[in-house]
């Protein structure tokens, strides 16, 4: 059987299970976030994004990650409260997990082997699309805004198409600034 996204779960931030075989037959944006980052105003992008795209099948997953200067270091209670208050974020958050190293989360691993170094994240705000099959349909670096062109096309690729290849996708990295 090959792997795809689907193959993986998380824990939800409210403490439940999370797996990610819920979200078949929707493209599914997985993105690295924390919350006190340079690039934590990126929150907005990714609930803009959520509202203006699940209509049409596209899931947002924000997954707190401490790994990149300990920008993510509150509790799981106090991520969602932060990002309820500030940004009005409503898209499905995981618990804190780390994104890179030997403890990375099973999911990044998998993206690594299927992509490389290139694709790991550098810093927050990393972002990984999925297509409605669960493949990998594209990876973009934290200096790329949530509603960049780019992404969009991507996304709008994703929700038109249904099916890419598993493990193929593309890669555009501009930088992984540190902020």
């Amino acid at each position: 059987m090959t792997k795809n996204a689907h193959n993986f779960s998380f824990k939800s931030i409210d403490g439940g299970a999370l797996p990610l075989s819920q979200f078949n037959g929707k493209a599914l944006l997985v993105v690295n976030v924390a919350s006190a980052c340079g690039l934590t105003p990126q929150y907005s992008g990714l609930e803009s994004l959520w509202k203006d795209k699940r209509g049409a099948g596209l899931v947002v997953l924000g997954v707190p990650c401490n790994d990149f200067g300990a920008q993510e270091p509150g509790t799981e209670n106090e991520i969602k409260t932060f990002c309820e208050t500030r940004f009005s974020v409503d898209f499905p958050m995981t618990a804190k997990e780390h994104v890179i190293g030997a403890d990375a989360h099973p999911l990044y691993k998998w993206v690594a082997s299927e992509l490389g170094d290139a694709a790991v994240p550098k810093w927050n705000f990393h972002k990984y699309l999925f297509a409605p099959n669960g493949a990998i349909a594209g990876t973009f670096g934290s200096m790329t805004e949530p509603t960049a062109p780019e992404i969009l096309q991507a996304i709008d690729s994703a929700l038109t198409t249904k099916s890419a290849k598993p493990g193929h996708g593309q890669h555009t990295d501009n930088g992984g600034k540190k902020s």
